[in-house]
């Protein structure tokens, strides 16, 4: 239902510059725009319906970044993961060992029977440096970083001095959280002669894993593109092809339901490795690999 407005006369200016042809000029360049918006509030003034404060408030310039505008962004760039949920999976624990009849139940993997969990490995010598405390110190880097950017995160394991939880529980956490995305962080512990080298457990259709897989192969690409340009840690020379290895045995790929990419960042057992693998500067350097592969493929 279309109603007749009577044209009121803004103060201070020729009667008939009124606030109907004012408004007529919003067709008009944008600069028109903040014309009208004062010239209504001017009016509203005049006749009593708003008050001077209101008029401060409507006159003010907006703050905020408008879609679209240098300013937005600017703040998209700054935080790339905005609204992004992340998952990290440190594997294992530091108290695992205390708790053999923990570690020792089974639980259901998707395909098999497997156990809870285990110790990890950890490095030879006199000075051991454990897994589970090199895949909490990367999974924390990473996580500060995540943070930084503007994600979400979820880790199965707030610290390095419990047990657990189960590898399906782990899975479990990160499906309930609905991660965008999620990494196992791991190091490996072969004993063999030159075995050394990152490589990347992909996983393979399952049932609850399905959806999932194209994705999570897209994730170990650009993760591996992220490692191999890094040039600190070669590609593995002994596990899967080329660094990367299908598994169809292990809960964590096995039950996901989010796209994730099991990770074994070198072999604990090789001296060329533990050098990188116990550096603080490498555990920082390989968490921005991690948090480069998780912005691309979140794009």
């Amino acid at each position: 239902m279309n109603k007749s407005v009577t044209a009121t006369p803004i103060p201070g200016r020729h009667a008939h510059t009124t606030l109907t042809a004012v408004t007529r000029r919003l067709a008009r360049p944008a600069r028109w725009l903040a014309i009208a918006a004062i010239a209504t509030v001017l009016a509203a003034t005049a006749t009593g319906t708003i008050s001077a404060h209101a008029v401060a408030t409507a006159t003010r310039p907006s703050l905020a970044a408008q879609p679209g505008s240098a300013d937005a962004m600017t703040a998209a760039a700054a935080l790339p993961l905005k609204g992004k949920i992340v998952g990290i999976d440190p594997g294992h624990n530091g108290r695992n060992h205390d708790y053999p009849g923990y570690l020792a139940q089974q639980v259901w993997n998707g395909r098999e029977w497997e156990d809870c969990d285990t110790t990890g490995t950890q490095t030879d010598g006199a000075h051991t440096y454990t897994e589970a405390l090199f895949n909490f110190r990367v999974a924390s880097y990473l996580k500060a970083d995540l943070l930084k950017d503007g994600a979400k995160v979820v880790m199965t394991r707030p610290n390095n001095k419990g047990r657990g939880p189960c590898v399906n529980k782990r899975a479990f956490i990160l499906n309930h959280a609905h991660a965008n995305v999620a990494v196992d962080i791991h190091a490996d512990g072969a004993y063999c002669g030159g075995c050394r080298g990152f490589a990347l457990l992909e996983p393979v259709a399952d049932g609850p894993n399905d959806r999932v897989i194209r994705s999570s192969r897209t994730f170990g690409s650009d993760i591996k593109a992220a490692m191999l340009a890094l040039k600190r840690m070669p590609v593995s020379n002994y596990d899967g092809t080329k660094g990367i290895s299908y598994r169809d045995d292990l809960a964590g790929l096995n039950l996901t339901k989010v796209p994730k990419i099991l990770i074994e960042f070198g072999n604990m057992k090789n001296a060329a490795d533990v050098k990188l693998l116990t550096s603080p500067t490498f555990q920082q350097q390989i968490a921005r690999v991690l948090l480069n592969a998780i912005v691309k493929f979140l794009k």
